[in-house]
């Protein structure tokens, strides 16, 4: 790409060095944010300090993944964080997952536990953000605005274009953070589905291996015991969802987790620490269909108002789906 190093030098300077841009298998650049490595004890109250789940690639930690800034777009069958852009959107969890990783070796559809360490960071800090969550404004804060895309078109009326609202849409409330998370349009998420409500999950961060299988009839899917061992799906007594609809703060499971397991859902963004309030998790929701296979969407959308944000959760997709409300972003390991 021409200018490449003008951009990347731009990029760098005007965030002090928290973003960069990243340049795929044909030279095209991707605004990024390095997201460091955290530990469960930065991310729930007593948790000690093995590292999360998010950063462990076959066994190997990594010390940062690099998140898509900005909600994605498509060019080229390829994925790109570029800043004030309309989202890509109507495609299903297949192309999100092909679209990314089409960008070469390292890159891949953001995983479902590198999603909640964000928001368990958000939550943790202070910093849980606001977005576009009523048709182009916060809902809490209607002074907040995004720039709308498209306002002519019915089917696109409360989307906004990428990156486009005040630094309070980001996830640590600077010009510097990734954007959109709460809100804006659904994001499809690697790594989590659920199967009859049965929780799977495709163990530590390894759904961001270029050739991690996530089929429907893939081995690699792993279910939850409740004292957190993983097992093959459809094992007796494994953690299921048996709500279909209810604010994340209340969410429960069945059988319930103890110790290891709690925490490792409660590290995945599946269950809250124990006696939150609705606040402490902004009201967020979680939506489940209890049959057949379910992909993790994540955010919400323009008009879920107070029930979007960082840890709300839809698992009543099928991996078919697909709208004017659902996109994607990618994300980086070395």
């Amino acid at each position: 790409m021409n200018n490449f190093n003008d951009f990347q030098l731009a990029v760098e300077a005007l965030s002090g060095g928290k973003n960069t841009v990243r340049l795929d298998d044909i030279g095209m650049p991707s605004v990024v944010v390095p997201f460091a490595r955290q530990t469960y004890a930065d991310a729930i109250a007593g948790g000690g300090a093995e590292t999360l789940p998010a950063f462990i690639v076959d066994g190997v930690e990594r010390q940062s993944i690099l998140v898509s800034k900005f909600q994605n777009i498509i060019v080229n069958d390829r994925a790109y964080s570029l800043p004030f852009k309309d989202p890509a959107v109507s495609l299903n969890f297949d192309r999100a997952l092909t679209v990314c990783r089409n960008k070469g070796v390292g890159w891949h559809l953001l995983t479902n536990a590198l999603w909640a360490a964000i928001a368990l960071y958000c939550r943790r800090n202070g910093t849980m953000p606001r977005g576009n969550n009523n048709f182009g404004q916060d809902h809490s804060a209607p002074h907040e605005k995004g720039v709308r895309t498209h306002m002519a078109d019915a089917t696109r009326t409360g989307r906004i274009a990428t990156g486009s609202g005040p630094a309070s849409w980001n996830h640590d409330f600077t010009d510097s953070g990734i954007c959109d998370l709460n809100g804006n349009v659904w994001e499809w998420c690697a790594g989590l589905r659920i199967v009859g409500g049965e929780i799977q999950i495709i163990p530590n961060g390894n759904a961001m291996k270029f050739d991690c299988n996530m089929g429907a009839t893939s081995t690699e899917w792993r279910a939850i015991m409740p004292d957190g061992t993983l097992v093959n799906p459809g094992t007796s007594g494994t953690i299921r969802y048996t709500q279909t609809s209810v604010g994340f703060h209340t969410v429960t499971t069945t059988p319930a987790a103890t110790g290891a397991g709690m925490r490792l859902l409660q590290a995945l963004g599946l269950i809250p620490e124990a006696e939150q309030s609705a606040e402490s998790y902004g009201s967020d929701h979680i939506w489940a269909t209890l049959t057949d296979e379910r992909i993790a969407l994540r955010g919400a959308l323009w008009r879920s108002t107070s029930h979007a944000g960082v840890f709300a959760l839809d698992l009543a997709g099928a991996r078919s789906s697909f709208g004017s409300d659902t996109g994607f972003r990618s994300a980086f390991y070395e």
